[in-house]
């Protein structure tokens, strides 16, 4: 079986980095045991199958990005920076991916979830609920600013919606482009959802 201590999480990160790269539909098994290393027999030692894979990976994923979002939708950091610095860091990890991949990739929950939406149930299934998860930092931030008297929203929970749909989009725009600059306000749309000041905006 190889290296069998990390055999299961070099999978995990070589399944991810195929089908965000390429497409879940044109990644084959072969190719993930070949990208991690791991004879095929032992893929089917941890997984059943490619879907399998995938949920567990992004799950994987989403655990290890959950310190990042912590960090920055602390409570000690005021809410309108957490939204702002959560689009910076976005902005800096896209331009990171350009240069390391000659390309934009975007989101890969949702390249990944309007590939196989209508096809993988256990996928989908998955990506709804880390966006899930994702809308609800952004309603923290947005609650506390109502609360601090910043914006009004009072329903908090569907102006992260609407904020998670627009930066979303934003990235497939960046995708599809291939131009990360699309990200560099995204801030501002932002705040303009959310009925923030001109002039807080730019002092942001």
């Amino acid at each position: 079986m190889g290296r069998v201590s990390d055999a299961k999480q070099r999978l995990m990160a070589a399944v991810l980095e195929l089908i965000w790269s390429g497409s879940y539909g044109s990644t084959t098994i072969d190719q993930i045991c070949e990208k991690a290393g791991v004879k095929k027999g032992s893929f089917y030692y941890f997984f059943d199958s490619k879907c399998e894979l995938a949920a567990e990976a992004m799950a994987d994923s989403w655990e290890s990005r959950r310190v990042e979002l912590d960090a920055i939708f602390s409570p000690t950091v005021a809410p309108l920076d957490r939204l702002r610095k959560y689009c910076q860091i976005s902005y800096e990890f896209q331009r990171e991916i350009k240069n390391k991949y000659g390309k934009v990739l975007g989101c890969p929950l949702f390249a990944l979830g309007s590939e196989v939406c209508t096809q993988e149930n256990v996928l989908r299934k998955k990506i709804e609920e880390i966006l899930g998860h994702k809308r609800k930092y952004l309603e923290s931030a947005i609650r506390d600013a109502h609360a601090a008297g910043l914006i009004e929203a009072s329903d908090p929970w569907g102006k992260a919606g609407m904020i998670l749909a627009y930066y979303e989009g934003q990235l497939t725009q960046a995708r599809i482009q291939n131009n990360v600059e699309v990200l560099r306000e995204t801030i501002r749309g932002v705040y303009a959802i959310l009925g923030v000041k001109e002039s807080e905006a730019v002092a942001a």
